[in-house]
């Protein structure tokens, strides 16, 4: 299996000749070369009339000026970087592991059969291929080619990058295939039908855009898209729902939904139970995390009186399964937030009907619910207990309610639900640990019968499971061991994390140390196989940490709540916290610490950069936002007010100044050496946060490196190849700065 955070989801001359290496400068775009003050006037040249950001024009991603002070700060990191005698080396390692035969091939079920998408030296971008069932539980299963990207790349001169597949249920043939230019969030959608294993020729086209597609019937697609001016929000994403039919071109769709352009964005989804139900979801986000659900019909839109901070998981035996993520006070029949309900869909299509929602689990105080996936008469739910993840099967009972019974799946280890079948009741589940190789398991839940269920004739019973592959070692772990310890934060508050070193640690403070975390938008951080890290870093001596810092959704909602906007604060001394820990316990110090995190994690890492420049020796910033008065207005920002407040309001805008990792930077303060990588193709994030913070710590005269992938979205590169050079840049990073 591959995991998103080890392929890195993630910062004196003559007046004559002064004269002329400005004008040279400005022409090259040699700004943050180590020219800044070579070159003083070079950024503040396109400054726009009335701005007091000097830097703006890094802000055009594509812009001839911008790209050519990327390929100039690229050349010198790579002179850096790929220099170090060592980077050969992790970079093969690095490879290695990417482009192993011997990974996991992650199961689909579709039409009675196991679909992977999969990717090797010999398919870069990737192979759509099918196995039977009998074949893939097998050691080497007989795989067959559905679709060849890296044939289909060349034959179209495009840099394509897979997106996933949407089949039409229940006969799962004709399916909508994502395809990304260059891995972005805009996508091209077609139809792909399986049992000829070609395009349709006269199917179901939408190009190049942010858009979500889904089946109303084999004949018609609801559609969210840029249909033109006026119907993307401010954040990028489409608010306008039609109807497509088989045979009409875009401008004949009739419109269904409409948004408001400060929404967030609609989503849309279609869920099939084995029983016929059809639940087909318009999603419309007013907030990050608030969302009106409505069902649609033929005869028109039925809002689902859920609460708005909801989400919904599945469907079974007509059953619509809910997660909550604000309490439901419902008279007499309060549900907690946290939990996981459901309900009746015929009720929730009927009008004026109370919805009357059974619970299905409520989590306690240090636990969260993770995932719900139906089978065909069983609904899987995977779970975190102090973020040790354990599994169950859920059987509805006649009485409308739910019967439990547990999974003996590995403890101490992340759980977490890969594919479920609605055509019976198998499932596949993954567990993985630091050390520990993931495995992949096969379920029966319908072995896991209950006295009362809907169609048990039996009595209880305990799911039959199996474990069916397992990653082999891609690191020698003898020797290293996983601890659980906890920081106490700022504030008073326990803050578990993760700790992997070797047994015979000396706690002297010289163990050079990695300490990762992300803290924000719900989003936990649990166990993973550290395949590449254990390789490149562990096996060298270095030791790991990982942080369940507030903002993350390891104990449920209140957790992720607790660090919201302007209480953010509270999600840097957390990290801050379990830094001061690793250090008064003396596993390591500031000379030998590193940080590292991508994303809303790359955020956290320019704060800690700003706010703790004496706590690290190497700061690893990510895919990062950093410049947070202006993220608003950068890519898919806005749609993220939720989780970090509006410059629009004045409290929210004084905090985000006080936070601002742009903004927070000061001249003459010391900081440690960072290294700053991106995306030319993140359209999510984007790219310009982490060039104008480079930027402006080369005015400075402050020590930086700075990367950016031309390919990738908002990843580390387009394929496994500049995946791994990515990751060996970082481990090279690393080694230099904390091991040396």
């Amino acid at each position: 299996m591959e995991d998103y955070r080890e392929s890195a989801p993630m910062r004196a001359c003559g007046r004559p000749l002064v004269k002329f290496l400005r004008g040279l400068c400005v022409a090259l775009g040699l700004v943050g070369l180590g020219l800044a003050t070579l070159c003083p006037d070079a950024v503040r040249g396109a400054e726009p009339p009335g701005s007091t950001d000097p830097y703006l024009w890094l802000e055009s991603v594509n812009g001839k000026r911008a790209m050519n002070w990327v390929r100039h700060e690229n050349a010198r990191t790579l002179a850096v970087l790929e220099k170090d005698p060592r980077f050969s080396s992790l970079y093969a390692d690095a490879l290695t592991i990417a482009e192993s035969k011997e990974r996991i091939p992650v199961p689909a079920f579709l039409g009675g059969r196991i679909y992977n998408f999969w990717r090797d030296q010999e398919h870069v971008r990737g192979l759509w291929r099918v196995a039977t069932t009998e074949s893939y539980l097998t050691p080497a299963p007989e795989w067959s080619p559905v679709l060849d990207l890296d044939a289909l790349a060349t034959a179209e001169n495009a840099n394509w990058v897979w997106e996933g597949a949407d089949c039409l249920r229940p006969a799962e043939r004709w399916c909508l295939v994502r395809l990304s230019d260059g891995g972005e969030d805009a996508s091209t959608v077609r139809e792909f039908d399986l049992s000829s294993r070609r395009f349709v020729g006269d199917g179901f086209s939408l190009p190049k855009s942010k858009q979500a597609v889904t089946w109303i019937d084999a004949d018609r697609l609801l559609v969210a898209r840029d249909w033109g001016p006026g119907t993307m929000t401010a954040s990028g994403y489409p608010f306008v729902v039609k109807i497509l039919r088989r045979g009409e071109v875009l401008g004949d769709a009739r419109e269904i939904f409409r948004g408001k352009p400060d929404d967030v964005s609609v989503e849309l989804q279609t869920l099939v139970d084995a029983s016929g139900a059809r639940a087909i979801l318009i999603e419309h986000a007013i907030s990050f995390f608030e969302v009106e659900h409505y069902l649609y019909t033929d005869a028109g839109l039925v809002r689902l009186d859920v609460p708005l901070k909801s989400e919904i998981q599945g469907l079974l035996e007509g059953r619509l399964l809910v997660k909550l993520n604000e309490p439901w006070m419902l008279p007499g029949n309060p549900l907690p937030e946290g939990a996981l309900v459901s309900i009746e869909l015929e009720r929730a299509l009927a009008a004026h009907a109370p919805l009357e929602p059974r619970l299905v689990h409520a989590p306690g105080p240090r636990e969260s619910v993770s995932q719900a996936a139906a089978t065909r008469s069983r609904l899987l739910v995977t779970t975190y207990d102090n973020v040790r993840g354990r599994a169950a099967v859920y059987t509805p009972t006649r009485d409308g309610g739910w019967s439990e019974q547990a999974l003996a799946l590995p403890d101490n280890a992340s759980i977490d639900i890969i594919a479920t079948d609605s055509a019976s009741d198998a499932a596949f589940l993954e567990a993985t640990g630091f050390l520990t190789p993931t495995s992949l398991w096969l379920a029966d839940a319908g072995d896991a019968g209950a006295t009362g269920a809907i169609g048990d004739a039996s009595g209880a019973g305990a799911a039959r499971l199996q474990q069916v592959k397992a990653l082999p070692a891609q690191f020698d772990a003898a020797g290293l061991v996983v601890e659980q310890r906890e920081a106490t934060s700022k504030d008073g508050t326990r803050i578990p994390y993760f700790l992997v070193h070797a047994a015979a640690l000396k706690q002297d403070g010289r163990n050079p140390t990695i300490l990762r975390a992300y803290g924000g938008f719900q989003i936990s951080e649990t166990p993973y196989y550290l395949g590449a890290t254990g390789k490149l870093w562990l096996q060298r001596g270095g030791s790991f940490a990982l942080a369940n810092i507030r903002g993350g959704g390891e104990f449920g909602p209140q957790w992720h709540e607790a660090g919201l906007k302007t209480h953010r604060q509270r999600i840097y001394d957390d990290f801050a916290a379990v830094a001061e820990d690793l250090i008064a316990t003396r596993v390591t110090s500031p000379r030998r610490l590193g940080i590292s995190g991508g994303s809303n994690g790359g955020l956290l890492m320019g704060v800690e950069l700003t706010q703790h420049p004496e706590l690290w020796r190497a700061v690893d910033i990510q895919v990062p936002l950093l410049d947070m008065l202006r993220y608003e207005k950068i890519a898919a920002g806005s749609s993220w007010v939720g989780e970090y407040g509006s410059v629009s309001n004045p409290d929210e805008r004084a905090f985000l100044a006080s936070i601002s990792p742009y903004a927070n930077l000061k001249r003459g303060v010391k900081y440690p050496e960072p290294f700053i990588w991106t995306t030319t193709k993140d359209d999510r994030v984007g790219p310009q946060h982490a060039r104008k913070f480079a930027a402006k710590l080369a005015a400075f005269g402050a020590p930086y490196l700075y990367y950016e992938v031309i390919e990738g979205g908002h990843s580390a590169g387009a394929n496994l190849k500049e995946q791994a050079h990515t990751t060996a840049l970082e481990m090279t990073y690393f080694t230099e700065r904390l091991m040396d």
